[in-house]
C-alpha cells in the first residue's frame, strides 16, 4: 500500500486514481493516515461485506433465550437431504 500526503494526492489525483485500481492508497495529513482511497470495485466489495455482516448473527451477541431457541430448532423435513452433506465420508 502506498501512503502519500493529502497535498501530493490532490496535485496528482489522476495518478493515484489509476493506482487505486491496483492497490489501496493511504492519504496522510500531519504524518498520520487520515483516510484511504480505493477503487470503485473495492468500495462495492466493502459495501457488500457490510451488508452481509448485518445479516449474520454471532452466537456471542445473542441473548441466552434466542441462542437456546436456535439450538433446539428443527429444519423443515424438505431439507433433510442436506443432512447427508454433514456425514463423515
Amino acid at each position: 500500500m502506498t501512503a502519500i500526503s493529502a497535498t501530493v494526492f490532490a496535485k496528482s489525483f489522476d495518478r493515484y486514481n489509476e493506482q487505486a485500481e491496483r492497490e489501496t492508497v493511504a492519504i496522510t495529513s500531519g504524518g498520520h493516515i487520515s483516510g484511504y482511497f480505493v477503487s470503485a470495485r473495492e468500495y462495492d466489495e466493502l459495501q457488500r461485506l457490510r451488508e452481509f455482516e448485518r445479516r449474520v448473527y454471532r452466537l456471542k451477541g445473542l441473548s441466552r433465550e434466542v441462542a437456546e431457541a436456535v439450538k433446539v430448532s428443527k429444519m423443515d423435513s424438505s431439507h433433510d437431504h442436506l443432512n447427508t452433506l454433514l456425514e463423515d465420508k
